[in-house]
């Protein structure tokens, strides 16, 4: 496990900083996107790896490391990120213990974005 933090405070504050005024709306609003699309991103990495269908597979890896990032979270773009470089170099072949290393860092960014923006 790297010293990586679930979510960067930074890109937090670069985020409520586009809209200062706006008790959070637009990164909840964000952040409600990226809670509901991701599951489905998880969901492509595991059908196409059952299919053997790389092409998905890299792509699916590739949006998660890129919608974490825009959000903020850092460990799991950072895993999502070695998911996608090993589909490039190897294919989905071994790839079993990242995806569950995606699905477990998904699991702890949710938890912290539900601790960080309650419901209003």
């Amino acid at each position: 496990m790297s010293n990586t933090p679930v979510i960067d405070a930074q890109a937090i504050e670069n985020l409520r900083a586009l809209t200062p005024d706006d008790n959070d709306e637009f990164l909840r609003e964000i952040v409600g996107i990226f809670l509901s699309d991701t599951p489905s991103r998880i969901a492509e990495l595991e059908q196409s790896f059952a299919a053997g269908d790389n092409a998905t597979f890299t792509r699916a890896a590739h949006s998660i490391k890129g919608s974490s990032a825009n959000v903020g979270a850092a460990a799991l773009r950072e895993v999502a990120e070695e998911l996608e470089q090993h589909a490039k170099t190897n294919g989905v072949a071994g790839t079993e213990p990242l995806v569950v290393r995606v699905k477990d860092e998904f699991a702890r960014v949710k938890v912290e974005f539900e601790r960080m923006l309650p419901p209003l």
